[in-house]
């Protein structure tokens, strides 16, 4: 306990970082994940190939090489001055939104095709047809798979500690230079790590139960 509560400061603020990175990552990947997927079964040709263009080159980029990308190329290209963090969010949430768009687009397969025709009988558009009648459905249909995206997540934080971000990765480092035995800081870690996946999983089970889509 002394290795967590002689050193609270370092906990708190490195917790926050953790936190922070997974919440706005995590938003930006559903609103850019939702986008790409619905342009991955869209009717236009063009923006079929864009969406399957970019889930096919990220998602088989290593997510290092992604943060290298985010902290070394985008400053070099001077348009807008942005924190270690901030860059480290846009490369989590960029990366993670290809996963989170497959798995829209597995949900997207599961609602039966009639109902999208009949939407589109009655005249409503693409875009109608799909916030009203496919998507709402397809989230209920996808609460496991997107909440292992969501996990994956939590865990790729920690990639963030090799570029200079304060977060639960960075932990080790930090309080070896305190004295404090690496062993039992990477346990705390551990820990931290198992209650925010416990919390996660506790979610899932709830939005199944509540979203429990009956067949």
């Amino acid at each position: 306990m002394d290795t967590l509560i002689d050193n609270l400061d370092l906990w708190r603020d490195a917790l926050g970082n953790t936190v922070l990175l997974f919440v706005v990552s995590g938003l930006m990947a559903l609103v850019l994940g939702t986008i790409v997927g619905a342009m991955r079964v869209s009717p236009v040709p063009i923006a079929r190939a864009v969406g399957t263009a970019y889930v096919n080159l990220v998602r088989n980029t290593p997510l290092t090489l992604i943060f290298f990308f985010f902290a070394l190329g985008f400053p070099a290209l001077n348009l807008v001055n942005l924190s270690y963090t901030s860059l480290a969010i846009l490369a989590l949430g960029f990366y993670t939104a290809t996963y989170v768009a497959e798995a829209l687009r597995a949900g997207i397969n599961t609602v039966p095709v009639g109902q999208a025709e009949a939407a589109r009988a009655i005249g409503l558009p693409f875009g109608q047809v799909m916030t009203l009648i496919v998507l709402p459905q397809a989230f209920r249909s996808i609460v496991p798979p997107m909440m292992s995206v969501f996990i994956a997540l939590l865990k790729n934080t920690t990639v963030a500690a090799g570029f200079s971000v304060v977060e639960l990765g960075s932990m080790r480092a930090n309080l070896s230079e305190r004295g404090e035995p690496a062993m039992v800081v990477l346990l705390w870690i551990a820990g931290f790590f198992v209650v925010m996946v416990l919390l996660l999983s506790w979610l899932q089970r709830t939005l199944e139960t509540r979203w429990k889509v009956m067949r």
